[in-house]
């Protein structure tokens, strides 16, 4: 009881951020993981535009093929980047500092992790790059490509618009707690509430195998819910729930190589693993209904720390 109390109040000012910039961001925060409202709120998209895919990185990819199966399943995997795209993305990374842990007074470069750990005392889990991500040009690129915009308008409708760009390090190291995995999203199975519809894409800058933190998904389980984990103020689950209620053959280990990228509706549990052998650094692309919040364009919560 007492650590679910810590990560409700863990969570509370990045809440409360989002309420004052959009009062509207509170009715679906609060009613937005209930399987009828939010099915009602599905009714009210527009219909999608056809664009221009001429300029897409992606033209092996059929858009209503993805948007099938994201119905279906909640995840469609089959993008690959051209190498040109994500050696740049990576070559940004390595050169441009990044902030441990979303703390802006923790900056460090990838190769200095382990110093910074050291130097600090704290485990560092993760390195978010929040805005600095769009002085990538190939991040840019990618962000405007029109084929992803088709599928999310295709899966979302008409109104479907870029919600947020993130790009990260997700970390090694021994000395992870609880709290750290849970914060970092890891390790904990979950579902977001950032918008009464949405779609996120995610790229493997550099090649993810089972020890460089997969990220894990859980199909189907956009479209069901049992009650309690529906009328909660928690969003998390532990693995051996989801497991029991969904079975193990539904989770789904994400790996791939340089470029490998898929989507999800993050309506449906999921999470991030512990990196164990090496770091991953991950591009991801958010689409939604609703107008973005400034700091979650870029991944960003409000921290108070929980260490007193």
């Amino acid at each position: 009881m007492v650590t679910k109390i810590r990560r409700i109040v863990s969570r509370l000012p990045t809440h409360i951020a989002d309420i004052k910039e959009n009062p509207r961001w509170l009715p679906m925060f609060t009613l937005g993981r209930v399987m009828l409202f939010r099915k009602l709120a599905w009714r009210l998209n527009a219909p999608p535009a056809q664009l221009d895919l001429t300029n897409t990185l992606f033209p092996e990819v059929d858009t209503e093929q993805v948007a099938e199966r994201l119905r279906r399943d909640g995840l469609f995997q089959g993008f690959r980047l051209p190498a040109d795209i994500s050696s740049e993305i990576s070559s940004f990374a390595r050169r441009t500092p990044c902030f441990g842990n979303f703390d802006r007074k923790l900056e460090l470069l990838a190769r200095d992790h382990r110093a910074a750990e050291f130097a600090t005392g704290r485990a560092i889990l993760t390195g978010h790059f929040f805005e600095r991500v769009l002085d990538c040009e190939a991040a840019r690129r990618l962000q405007q490509d029109p084929l992803l915009l088709q599928i999310a308008q295709n899966y979302l409708g008409g109104e479907a618009r870029v919600t947020a760009t993130r790009l990260w390090w997700s970390f090694p190291t021994e000395r992870a707690s609880d709290y750290d995995l849970h914060f970092a999203s890891q390790n904990r199975f979950h579902f977001d509430l950032d918008d009464w519809r949405m779609i996120k894409y995610f790229f493997y800058i550099e090649a993810v195998d089972q020890d460089s933190g997969p990220h894990l998904y859980v199909l189907g389980s956009h479209r069901q819910r049992l009650l309690r984990h529906q009328f909660t103020l928690l969003v998390g689950q532990s693995s051996e729930d989801i497991e029991r209620i969904y079975g193990r053959e539904a989770i789904v280990e994400l790996t791939g190589a340089q470029g490998f990228g898929f989507v999800e509706d993050p309506f449906g549990f999921h999470t991030g693993s512990l990196a164990r052998s090496g770091p991953r650094l991950a591009l991801e692309i958010a689409f939604g209904v609703s107008e973005k919040l400034h700091r979650r364009f870029h991944g960003e919560p409000v921290v108070r720390s929980l260490d007193c």
